[in-house]
Parts: structure tokens; C-alpha cells; sequence
């Protein structure tokens, strides 16, 4: 779904990543010619987006409350609403794009509010591909391993989390058989905060992250979510507000997870995560970030960068998730790169922004 990029691409990525790794901690304001955040207006100061697709430095999807989608194709500077019509009642909390006209979209919630739509003409219509009728069903988040194969992962039904598959790039889904899932511990779930709660790296290695139980753990499965195995993390839970939220891979083996607890009012120590063996272990980030964390993703053609967001700020790390720092203090929920450099972020009250040098 990415296309190849330059050279030239490659030594601007690795010039911005020298300037990035230069900002001072807590930094407030961008220093002169260093990467910062830069606000892109997307028209909708009541909308939260925590549904976020970058297919470019150009073009990127965002997807959030009162049913709204939007895409942009010249960098932010515009936004079209493409919104799936008579949608407004829904929460778009996860979507992914394979390019500027195709996108697929999950919505969440209990019971029918849990919905799938897909566009193949850039968000003029949609098409609902599935409605969950299983009240117990609440579909968090979805992925995709290529243009066909995806997976959405639903909190626990019968003790076992369900995990929808499309094998048609979006256009059918069909419920995975639940003998391969282990069972869920008591009060485990997925957070719908990011649309990064289910993860995948490269045609059939998917990861699961949960909380809300007395442990946070990480489910991987290595045959496209028909079998899985799962693993606690240091992240701490024992809480339905507490633990893992986010996670990324590089590639099939060295993977972050980010989380904490999402109340304002609660510490989050020990908020990172990194392992290097495929989700098998997980080890504590020494410094990890300093506050609840909902959204992370690895730098392009870096094996050692990666930002971690959340509603009180942007942190970065250059040596694979084993320290943190704060590079920014702006409220985002979700962050996505691209390998020409189109590193995005989203957020409450609209916000949308790419990362600028």
C-alpha cells in the first residue's frame, strides 16, 4: 500500500530525524528549522479524531464523532468532508486508506453502532459492508495486512475476543472462528482511543493490545488472527481506564506499546513498552512517557525513532523505545507515518497536523 520513494527522500528523513532528536525536553515552542507539529485547519472544532490514515505527505484520512470523515490530497492546506451520509450518529474511530480513493472505515459501539463502510471513489459513496448484530459485540479497531486481507478485533464475546476478517479488501467480512483465541482475562478489553489497538507487519503477523484487567497484555497471531497467543506486558492495568492503548511494529519483531490511564486526573507510570522478539516479552521502557499515551508509530527509515502521543503531548525516542522525551505539548490522540516523511497526528477539537521542518 506504499509506495517506493527517492533517495533524495531518504536524506531529507534522516536530516529532519538529526534536527528532531536536537529539541529540547518539555519543548513548548518549535525551535527555528527542527521538526514541530504544524496545525492544519480541518474545518470541525467539534469533532475528535481518533481515526487517522496517512498515505502520503499529501494525502492523509482522518475519522471521528458525529460520523464525520475527511480527506486531504495537498498536504492539509484543504479538507473534504466525505462523510458517509445519514452517519451522523456514529463514532469513526479507526480508519485505513490504501490510497487516495480507497478507504475503509470502522465505527464502534455496542450492537449495531459497530459498522464497517468502504469507498472506492475517494469518499463520494460509501458502502456498508458490515453491521454487527451481536449486542454483546463492540468492534475497537481495525487493520490491514494488504490491499485484501484485514482484520477487526471486537472486545471479548463468550470469554474470547472475536476477530472479524476480510480477505476482499473491506468489501465482505466474516466472523474467525474462536478456538485459536485464548480466553480473556476478567474485565479485559481493547481501547477504542487511536484505531491502534490491532496491528499488523507484514502478510499474516497481527498484534492485540488490552487492558482493563489485572494484567495488560499483547495477543499476536502469525496465521491472520486464526490463532493466538497472548503475553503480559509492564504496563500497568487492574482498572477498566488502565493499559495498553497503542501499539507499532516495524516489523515482524521489534514492536512499541504505549498506554497508561486515560482519567486526567491519574498518573501513568511505566506508560512504554518495547519488545525485540515478536510481542513474546515485553520489557519496561527505562524512561518511559511521562503521561497517559494513546497513539505511537515509528519513524520512516528509522530502526531506532518513534513518536508517542497523547492529549498532553508528543514524545520522542531514538533508541527503540527504551527512553522517552516530551518534543511537544499539544493534545493528540493518534499518529501515523508514511515512508516519504508524511508524518501525521490528530486529536479533540479538529486537530489535525503534519509534521514540518
Amino acid at each position: 500500500m506504499r509506495t517506493g520513494i527517492r533517495v533524495a527522500a531518504g536524506v531529507a528523513c534522516a536530516a529532519a530525524l538529526a534536527a528532531l532528536t536536537a529539541v529540547p525536553a518539555q519543548a513548548h515552542e518549535p525551535q527555528r528549522g527542527a521538526p514541530h507539529w504544524e496545525l492544519k485547519d480541518s474545518g470541525t472544532p467539534d469533532v475528535r479524531f481518533r481515526g487517522l490514515s496517512a498515505v502520503s505527505r499529501t494525502t492523509a484520512w482522518v475519522s471521528g464523532t458525529q460520523g464525520t470523515v475527511l480527506r486531504t490530497t495537498d498536504g492539509g492546506a484543504s479538507w473534504r468532508n466525505v462523510s458517509p451520509p445519514g452517519a451522523e450518529e456514529l463514532q469513526f474511530r479507526d480508519i485505513e486508506a490504501f490510497d487516495a480513493r480507497r478507504a475503509v472505515v470502522l465505527a464502534i459501539g455496542e450492537g449495531e453502532a459497530s459498522r464497517v463502510y468502504r469507498t472506492d471513489d475517494g469518499g463520494i459513496t460509501w458502502t456498508e459492508s458490515f453491521r454487527n448484530t451481536d449486542a454483546r459485540a463492540f468492534y475497537d479497531c481495525l487493520t490491514f495486512l494488504d490491499a485484501r486481507h484485514g482484520l477487526a478485533m471486537s472486545d471479548p464475546v463468550d470469554g474470547k475476543f472475536r476477530i472479524l476478517s476480510t480477505s476482499d479488501g473491506g468489501r465482505s467480512w466474516k466472523v474467525l472462528p474462536s478456538e485459536g483465541m485464548p480466553a480473556a482475562l476478567d474485565g479485559e478489553a481493547g481501547f477504542a482511543a487511536s484505531g491502534q489497538c490491532l496491528v499488523g507487519s507484514g502478510p499474516r503477523d497481527v498484534w492485540l493490545a488490552t487492558g482493563g484487567a489485572a494484567r495488560a497484555r499483547v495477543l499476536h497471531s502469525s496465521d491472520r488472527g486464526l490463532t493466538w497467543t497472548a503475553t503480559d506486558t509492564p504496563i500497568p492495568a487492574g482498572d477498566p481506564a488502565k493499559g495498553v492503548f497503542a501499539l507499532a511494529f516495524r516489523d515482524r519483531t521489534h514492536g512499541l506499546a504505549v498506554g497508561g490511564d486515560y482519567r486526567a486526573d491519574q498518573a501513568s507510570p511505566q506508560a512504554g513498552a518495547v519488545t525485540r522478539d515478536g510481542g513474546r516479552t515485553w520489557q519496561p521502557a527505562a524512561t518511559p512517557p511521562p503521561a497517559y499515551r494513546s497513539g505511537v508509530a515509528w519513524l520512516p527509515h528509522s530502526r531506532t525513532a518513534a513518536l508517542a502521543v497523547g492529549p498532553t503531548g508528543t514524545d520522542l525516542t531514538t533508541d527503540g523505545g527504551r527512553t522517552w522525551r516530551t518534543v511537544d505539548t499539544g493534545s493528540y490522540d493518534t499518529v501515523d507515518c508514511t515512508p516519504d516523511l508524511g508524518c501525521w497526528a490528530a486529536g479533540e477539537k479538529g486537530r489535525v497536523a503534519r509534521l514540518e521542518s
